[in-house]
């Protein structure tokens, strides 16, 4: 055994010492519960001469050692990997969660100087993400922040409400542009109010909930809003859902009046538009408020907007986006 602790391969019989062996570089993801590893990689594993890994703190590692593989904790170099390899055998790698840059970049060293047999080479991810996994690094990453961050460990609700409206106009900034980069990077921006809220809502000592709490309901309310989905009812028009989704929310919300949940510190078309959709789906016959200023003019334009299907602040965004691009061809003599 040399300095590295691994212990090289016995000699050989002349005839099968030449042959180069097979290394199996076995890769997990840490976003799946140990052990739950793929047929393929048990079967390499228990039909492996040596499995070896560097970590001896490596998760999978008392799976492996419940189920009858023996481990050894070592990290030898390139060279000593082949050599171990030598006479026809496999030997299994655990990768740390690096995935063994310096193991690999020696083997590539190894097999481009064109002086060494090299044995056959296989890369055998044992465990895959699932979708959405990636979810719970951001998860563990926010965790992290909000311990050791000066700045976000005392932030609060209301610290942070301005920057979740912020975000919310840039994302819709980025949707109107066209930009899928700029749109990729704004949802990710919203994501993280949501974390970051949940994360905090975590210390509340009388009222705490999580992440977990967060989307646990509204998968609830988005199965039960979507009974043509989940259930018995049947929906075969964008108009039938949301006759569904109605009817539904005003079960779940029980409320006395058509303006409860419109919430009032929205842009002022945004909100009027609101309120005429609310009025009008409601089939209720409320005439418009007389009066004089813009005030009252851009009302009526609001409602007329929403009647005819149009989102009034959407289109004065983009008039208003038409007369910058104006003023900038103006500012440039052109």
């Amino acid at each position: 055994m040399n300095a590295t602790g691994f212990e090289p391969a016995p000699d050989q019989d002349p005839d099968t010492a030449s042959a180069p062996g097979r290394i199996v570089l076995l890769t997990t993801s840490h976003r799946v519960a140990p052990g739950l590893l793929s047929w393929p990689a048990w079967q390499a594993l228990h039909a492996a001469d040596r499995v070896l890994c560097a970590d001896g703190a490596h998760p999978q590692l008392p799976y492996l050692r419940e189920a009858g593989t023996a481990v050894d904790e070592t990290s030898p170099t390139a060279e000593e990997l082949v050599g171990a390899c030598a006479g026809g055998r496999t030997v299994v790698v655990v990768a740390t969660g690096e995935g063994e840059p310096a193991l690999t970049d020696g083997l590539a060293r190894l097999a481009g100087s064109g002086r060494v047999q090299m044995p056959e080479l296989e890369l055998l991810p044992a465990s895959y993400d699932l979708p959405g996994a990636r979810l719970l690094d951001l998860v563990q990453v926010m965790d992290r922040i909000r311990a050791e961050c000066p700045w976000s460990s005392q932030q609060t609700h209301k610290g942070l409400a301005k920057y979740g409206i912020e975000e919310a106009y840039e994302l819709v900034e980025a949707i109107e542009e066209g930009d899928r980069d700029e749109l990729r990077e704004e949802l990710g921006d919203v994501l993280l109010q949501v974390i970051f809220h949940s994360r905090i809502a975590e210390d509340d000592p009388d009222a705490p909930f999580s992440i977990d709490d967060v989307a646990g309901g509204i998968v609830t309310k988005l199965i039960h809003r979507h009974p043509h989905v989940f259930g018995d009812e049947t929906a075969s028009t964008p108009e039938e859902v949301k006759a569904h989704w109605l009817r539904t929310k005003a079960i779940e919300k029980q409320r006395t009046s058509v303006t409860e949940g419109v919430p009032l510190g929205q842009p002022g078309l945004a909100l009027a538009a609101k309120l005429a959709s609310r009025v009008r789906t409601a089939r209720l016959e409320v005439p418009l408020p007389q009066g004089e200023g813009i005030g009252y003019r851009l009302l009526a334009l609001a409602a007329h907007a929403e009647a005819e299907g149009v989102d009034p602040e959407a289109a004065l965004r983009a008039a208003a986006r038409a007369y910058r691009d104006a003023v900038l061809r103006a500012e440039q003599g052109s």
